[in-house]
């Protein structure tokens, strides 16, 4: 390895670097935040479904999703164990008017059962471009949409983190992503083939060497510790799978490392996960959509079980960009849309409920007609979360979603 080679590599490593030095010193105690995103528009109508609706199925003739079958549905609104029935096609009740798809009813609707699950429909931003791009960034720099000025020096996580006390930021990506932008010595750390390190203990020696007496030397070897750290983890669980070496996109291997991370060392985290803008062949109870659901419900159940006794301290969030139109296409899929489906996650969160102002879902109340309405401010429904949290002040609230009322849906 050249001089070169070893300058981009050590420029590479000080992205982690400030991993082991922050994190070392942290409390174990107090609330833990992680923002899942879901980049692309995921199709919310096939995963909270609005079986009350007649016109839900009359607006998707070929992807709808069966009404609940009452034998499997038993006990889903009391709160009590769920007897989930892997081969039923039919979706999990969960009120009178909505019901959760079948590929995640061993996953999340476990979980919904025990009271750690809440979903918050008719969310999302105020912005009608339906563009990914634009809207991921709105969402993420805290925003509103429209013509509004946009400070894109500034997201709503680092500013979060800068007015608690303790509030170590991590994103589990490959860049820093705009909701952390803002704030200094944000690590993140890619954990897709985390067990193919990209610094071997020769390559680390000589940036050790090579920085020796360097102000950044200190950091540099924290970083690679922490990189090595975390390979031979996995490596450890390659090998005890057997022949199947782990699969780099499995979720669940990365919520395991994740966990490790939230539960030792860090306060909020960020994920983004791509792979929902499905407007060919989405599927109904099976397909693409279908799969990817339930991929990410076993994930964030893999996550809840990883953190164990810290899950109480815990909250996740998954959001979208955007909803999906709530008329199939001629290509049995869905378009851009607008109001979406949050989910709310945590050990001790006021769950098994749909939380947030709602609405009937007919054929009248739809947006532009053809979308779910935005009725729950993304800035509002989190806001509230994080003084719930936190018990933060309305200066600070005011701080990190600045001429934004927020909203008290009693979940944290």
């Amino acid at each position: 390895m050249n001089r070169r080679q070893i300058l981009r590599t050590g420029f590479a490593a000080l992205s982690t670097a400030g991993i082991s030095t922050r994190l070392l010193a942290a409390d174990s105690s107090g609330p833990r935040f992680l923002l899942v995103f879901l980049r692309g528009g995921y199709d919310c109508a096939n995963l909270l479904i609005p079986y009350s609706s007649s016109f839900y199925y009359e607006a998707r003739p070929q992807i709808a999703i069966a009404r609940p079958d009452t034998a499997a549905s038993t006990g889903a609104a009391s709160g009590s164990n769920l007897q989930v029935s892997a081969s039923s096609a039919g979706a999990l009740a969960l009120d009178s008017d909505w019901a959760l798809a079948p590929a995640v009813r061993e996953s999340i609707g476990s979980m919904y059962s025990q009271g750690q699950v809440s979903f918050i429909p008719f969310a999302g931003t105020d912005d009608v471009s339906r563009s990914h791009f634009l809207t991921q960034d709105i969402i993420e720099l805290g925003g509103a949409g429209g013509s509004s000025p946009r400070d894109y020096s500034s997201g709503f996580l680092a500013r979060l983190s800068a007015v608690l006390t303790d509030g170590a930021p991590i994103s589990f990506t490959d860049g820093l992503p705009l909701a952390f932008k803002g704030r200094t010595g944000v690590p993140n750390l890619q954990l897709k083939g985390a067990g193919e390190p990209s610094v071997d203990e020769r390559q680390a020696s000589l940036l050790s060497e090579m920085y020796a007496g360097n102000p950044l030397g200190s950091a540099i070897a924290d970083g690679l510790q922490l990189r090595q750290e975390v390979a031979r983890s996995m490596e450890k669980e390659a090998h005890e799978a057997g022949q199947g070496a782990i699969d780099p996109t499995d979720l669940k291997v990365e919520a395991a490392r994740m966990a490790q991370l939230m539960r030792d060392r860090y306060r909020l985290g960020f994920i983004d996960i791509g792979g929902w803008d499905t407007h060919v062949n989405e599927g109904g109870a099976q397909g693409t959509l279908a799969t990817n659901l339930h991929n990410l419900g076993g994930s964030l159940q893999a996550f809840a079980q990883a953190m164990g006794p810290d899950w109480k301290d815990t909250v996740v969030v998954v959001v979208s960009e955007f909803g999906r139109t709530f008329r199939e296409n001629g290509n049995r899929g869905t378009d851009h849309g607008h109001g979406s489906v949050y989910w709310v996650l945590g050990g001790s969160i006021s769950g098994g409920r749909i939380a947030g102002e709602q609405q009937r879902v007919e054929h009248d109340t739809l947006f532009q007609d053809r979308d779910f309405p935005v009725l729950n401010d993304h800035r509002a429904v989190l806001g509230g979360l994080f003084r719930r949290m936190w018990d933060l002040s309305p200066d600070h609230l005011e701080r990190v979603f600045p001429d934004v009322v927020p909203a008290d849906l009693k979940l944290a």
